[in-house]
């Protein structure tokens, strides 16, 4: 690589710092992962010229980081930790500390170039908060229903109040996305368009606000492959393997499979494509998936149209 243009940075994400390499002059520093260090971080890039600024998602640490970058106009992109831990691999590097990722990453943004996506707003942000702490009380209560059959006797009441509490909490949870949705300009219409789809509900559709911001700006295959509901070949030489689906954003794929087995009873063309699937000798669940991937390319194209549901668009 030579010139400014060709100039990739790489940001390792810790609680109390952050760690800075630069492709292709190898440089790497520290910066404390703090009101300052983030003040100072934007300028430093920005004599830098980047072309590409990759961030690994790191349990939330990265947000502010990635929102900074962002404000500043900076081109960061925020990726799957699963991509740059397969590039690792392919690349043989066993040693792993955090100014060796930083450096990882770098590489990562100079070799794959992983494309930008538009970062989501402040209120996209509020949303997106509060759709996965929803989905962190539900997973919750969840494994407590699981536990309560092998709890002793004198421990259900403990398992009572916990599920109360946890659900009096999703309750407020659904409240404050309602209002959220109904409050922003830029999410109730869009609301109102996967709502209108049968099957679809307000819990779904803010999940696919907050989770999928690309909803509308992609291509039918795009959109499935994003979410991980595009089937992929399993062939090698002669051996012909079953296709299957693949990664993806999951918390998107959970929704959308919930809200598939409500659409298969109560949306009449998604049923008809259930049945159709069954008839030709198709596994229930392959058929369930094949009707989530439908579901999702009619959310995409109510989103592209800015229109609501219209049953034979299915």
């Amino acid at each position: 690589m030579a010139g400014h243009t060709d100039v990739a940075v790489g940001i390792d994400v810790a609680k109390a710092q952050l760690d800075v390499a630069v492709e292709p002059t190898g440089a790497t520093w520290t910066v404390p992962r703090s009101r300052g260090g983030l003040r100072r971080l934007p300028g430093q890039l920005q004599a830098l010229r980047p072309t590409r600024i990759v961030v690994e998602a790191s349990g939330g640490y990265e947000r502010t980081v990635v929102a900074t970058l962002a404000a500043a106009g900076l081109p960061v992109v925020r990726v799957n930790p699963r991509q740059t831990h397969d590039f690792a691999r392919a690349l043989g590097t066993l040693a792993k500390t955090d100014r060796l990722d930083a450096r990882l990453l770098a590489r990562f943004a100079a070799e794959v170039r992983p494309p930008r996506r538009p970062q989501p707003s402040q209120v996209e942000q509020r949303l997106q908060t509060l759709v996965r702490r929803r989905h962190q009380l539900v997973k919750t209560r969840v494994t407590e229903q699981l536990q309560r059959p092998h709890l002793e006797p004198e421990a259900l009441a403990g398992s009572d109040a916990l599920l109360a509490v946890v659900r009096d909490l999703i309750q407020q949870a659904d409240r404050d996305l309602a209002a959220l949705v109904q409050a922003a300009p830029g999410l109730r219409p869009r609301a109102a368009w996967l709502q209108s789809i049968p099957g679809i509900g307000p819990v779904t559709a803010a999940t696919l606000l907050a989770e999928l911001p690309e909803l509308g700006r992609c291509s039918r295959q795009e959109i499935a492959a994003l979410v991980g509901v595009a089937p992929f070949n399993r062939d090698s030489g002669a051996w012909r393997g079953r296709r299957r689906i693949w990664g993806g954003r999951g918390r998107v794929r959970a929704a959308l499979y919930m809200a598939a087995l409500t659409a298969v009873r109560s949306n009449p063309r998604l049923r008809a494509y259930d049945q159709r699937l069954l008839a030709a000798g198709k596994p229930p669940k392959v058929a369930l998936t094949a009707c989530l991937r439908k579901l999702l390319v009619i959310c995409n194209a109510l989103c592209h149209k800015q229109t609501t549901w219209d049953p034979t668009m299915a």
